[in-house]
Order: C-alpha cells, then structure tokens, then sequence
C-alpha cells in the first residue's frame, strides 16, 4: 500500500466518518438506508437526462480508489485512482467541462478515454464539496460523443451536485446519532451493571443500620434526654434519606428518571446534601450557598449537589483551606446551578473522561469515590433538558456548571 500524504489521510478519516470508506478493497461503501441509495440513483437519472447524455455516475475518490456510489447508464464499478478521470480534476474544488477529452491533455491518455475501459468523449464533473470543506469525490456525467452543454445545463448540473451533497451529509449525521446511541447504550449497560452491584451490596447493610437504629429508639432503658437520641435520630434520617437517594439513582439508571418537577430552593437542597456528607453550610465547613429557586425534581438535585459536593471534599487541594460556593444564576433559558471551588481542579483532558460511568482519575491523595458522580450529575442535567459543563475556578480549583431550564 502506498504512503499516505498528509492530504490524503485527513480525507481518508473524513470519508470514513461519512461511511464512505468500505471495509474490504473489491467492496463499494454500503450505504446508510435504501433511501439514500434510491435519491442517489434518481439524481443521477436526472442528470444524464438534463445533460442529454447516456451516461452519470457519483464518484467517491479514495487514497487509492474511485467508488462510484450510484450510477445511469452502467454498473456502479471500482477503478483504481490513478486510472479515475474524477481524481484529475475534483480537488480543483470547480466545475470540469470538457468537450472532446481525447483532445484534452489531462485525459488523452486515460484508460477511460483511449479505449482500454472505456471511449469517453464529452465530460462534465462537479466536486462533491461539504460545508466543512471536505471534497467527496464528484457528480459527472458524460458521452462516447464529443458535446458542449449550455450554460443552464452546468448550472443545473452544479445543483444537483448540491443535491448529493445534502444527501451525503444526511448520511453523516445518520451514522453520527447511532455512533452516540450505541455509546448510550454502553454507558446504560456499564451503569445497571454497577447500580445492580449498589443494590446488593449497600441496600442489605444500610437496612440493617436502619433496624438497629430503630431498636436503639425504642429502647426503654434508653433515657429520653440521653444524648445518644438525638445521634440515633441523625444516624436515623441520613440513613433513610440515603436508602432514598439510592432507590431514586437506580430508578433513574433503569428509566432515566421519573421527574417530578417543582420549584426547589437551591439553599434547602445544599444543606439537606451537606448535611448527609456530614458537613454543613458557613464558614465552619467551608460551603457557601446563595439561594435561587430552580424549577426541578427536588430528590434528583439533591443527589446532584450532593455529588458535587463531595467531590469538591474528595478533590481539595492540601495547601489551602476549602471553598465551596453554590449559586444559581437566573437567565433567559433557565437558572444555571455553580458548584465552584478552590480543590485540585481538573485538565481539559480530563473532563471528557471525568463524566463516564465508572471512570475515577485516580490521582495521588485523592478521596474516596466510585467513579459514578459526575456521571450521575450528567445525566440528571440532561434528563431535565439541561446539559453539564467543567470549566477552571479563577484563582484554582473546578466550577460545575448545569443548567435548568425554566418551567413551561
């Protein structure tokens, strides 16, 4: 196999994200649907047609091919680059008209043109160019007769040309959305399999924690104002309140959430979530919280501040005190919810992986933590039409952001 150029290998990647590229030398690309094979077929038709010619073909060129995709008047066929009239021509990123190629010294001695594969006369060709810049391959249609097509018929040529573009690109975005579906449903897989994992392993012993704190209650040697109730009331409502959030995390990982939305206090909800890290709001615990009112499912933002939360604590820096400021910032689509503060921050690199299921940077001294957070948090975002961003905290440290949109 030759070497590639640089040029030729940047083409190469982008006709494979087009599906342009099949998987076997002696193969023509398999295109996304039937129904882009029959649109390609028709506009072809109808160039031959408008040129008056008894031959149309799309071409897509290669680093060492042409595929012709569709074609009027002869078989859909493989030709190597080098024998291909296209691949003369269509990196000109402009129409080719030639009236007799026998006579034109870019093709007089082309296999397509002497007689060896073919006696071709008249040729048109149109770069089959996207709208970022990626020339395809091309629209061409031509004759065993010399010809001179008007004006018009070039024009019209150019547009179908258009045409198959479009097409092309619907392709595109076709493969695009199950590339994204299929990497969901990985994600989907990878998180069942670990919320199944926190059902069994955390629902029996936090039950358990529950039944002996209820037996402590209901002790009757157990003074009323001793101070061992009040603990047994806090150990109490965390545990519940986190059998909760466990049951409503795995019914989000199986349904996607059930979403019951209502106007929540931002302020309430940080320090429920505070409080079940064991920390609180003010300058004791370093969490600050700046009241706003979000239109969301009160239980699924608790998890989510909570989630950030910790890792704020799990990820602090070790050379200065934490800060931890919470806010929401009312705009025209919703209010934008902040969790920024002043810990280890996180690369650019990072936070593709950071939001993954089950994905953990694991840097030295880092706390405790499952790798399941921030996924959790992208996906409570985006199952309220939201979406999550990280971004660097002026001064050092990460800032979460999650937009809630507005009540409808």
């Amino acid at each position: 196999m030759q070497m590639l150029t640089d040029q030729d290998a940047a083409r190469e990647a982008g006709l494979r994200e087009y599906g342009l590229v099949p998987s076997a030398a002696d193969e023509l690309p398999v295109l996304a649907d039937a129904g882009t094979r029959s649109a390609l077929d028709n506009l072809v038709r109808l160039a031959a047609s408008l040129c008056g010619v008894p031959y149309s073909v799309v071409n897509i060129i290669t680093a060492e091919q042409q595929l012709q995709i569709a074609a009027f008047g002869i078989d859909p066929g493989i030709c190597s680059r080098e024998d291909s009239m296209c691949a003369t021509v269509f990196l000109s990123r402009s129409t080719t008209v030639v009236d007799d190629a026998s006579q034109d010294s870019r093709f007089a001695a082309n296999p397509f043109v002497t007689g060896e594969i073919a006696d071709v006369r008249f040729y048109a060709s149109v770069p089959l160019e996207t709208p970022s810049g990626l020339v395809l391959g091309s629209l061409c249609v031509f004759s065993n007769e010399p010809g001179r097509p008007s004006t018009g018929q070039v024009r019209m040529l150019e547009m179908l040309a258009q045409q198959v573009v479009e097409l092309l690109e619907l392709q595109h975005r076709t493969l695009q959305l199950s590339d994204a579906l299929s990497e969901l449903k990985r994600s989907n897989a990878l998180l069942s399999e670990f919320a199944g994992r926190v059902s069994h392993d955390l629902r029996a012993p936090l039950t358990a924690i529950l039944g002996y704190v209820e037996l402590a209650e209901d002790d009757p040697d157990i003074a009323a104002d001793h101070p061992s109730v009040e603990y047994l009331g806090y150990v109490g409502s965390s545990g519940r309140r986190m059998l909760g959030m466990l049951e409503d995390v795995l019914d989000y990982s199986k349904a996607d959430g059930a979403l019951n939305r209502e106007r929540v206090s931002l302020r309430a909800v940080t320090a429920e979530a505070a409080r079940d890290l064991g920390v609180g709001l003010g300058a004791g615990s370093g969490i600050s919280c700046e009241d706003a009112e979000l239109f969301a499912d009160r239980s699924q933002l608790r998890t989510l501040v909570q989630n950030l939360l910790a890792n704020s604590l799990n990820y602090r820096s070790g050379s200065r005190p934490l800060r931890v400021a919470v806010s929401g910032d009312p705009g025209l689509l919703g209010v934008t919810l902040h969790v920024a503060d002043n810990g280890k921050g996180m690369l650019p690199s990072e936070r593709q992986r950071a939001v993954e299921p089950l994905v953990r940077l694991n840097r030295p001294g880092d706390g405790p933590g499952t790798g399941l957070g921030l996924s959790t948090c992208q996906r409570i975002a985006q199952a309220h039409g939201g979406e999550l961003s990280i971004t660097d905290t002026p001064g050092g440290g990460a800032t979460v952001s999650v937009l809630f949109p507005a009540e409808t």
